[in-house]
């Protein structure tokens, strides 16, 4: 079997690359954690979400209405994203209105736009 250009025809193990890497080994909850978030956000109707929270609060009519669902679906979606902290909310009388739960969330979302859009 022949093997891939980009596959080491070498073994060998760079004692100083291993240590620096495993310095930066993750806790498995914060694996399990990050990988949640990211599963979550892979979502097209969420990130579409994102995007239209990343304008600023709304109501959920608003939000259905700009992502172009109905009420009751956008409003499953927001659930999964705020049991996560992605999104959180605020009643005004019989109104909830979301927006996106802090900065980190912003920062995750346009840090993906800007690699989809790198040349």
């Amino acid at each position: 079997m022949e093997k891939p250009d980009d596959d080491c025809e070498v073994r060998c193990v760079h004692p100083e690359t291993v240590r620096k890497a495993r310095s930066k080994q993750m806790s498995e909850e914060t694996v399990e954690r990050l990988s949640e978030i990211f599963k979550v956000m892979g979502d097209p109707t969420r990130l579409k979400i994102i995007n239209a929270l990343s304008a600023g609060e709304m109501c959920v009519c608003d939000l259905a209405n700009v992502i172009g669902m109905e009420h009751s679906a956008t409003s499953h979606q927001l659930r999964i994203l705020k049991a996560l902290r992605l999104v959180k909310y605020r009643k005004q009388g019989k109104s909830a209105y979301y927006s996106l739960d802090d900065e980190h969330v912003l920062t995750l979302f346009k840090e993906g736009w800007k690699h989809v859009h790198h040349e």
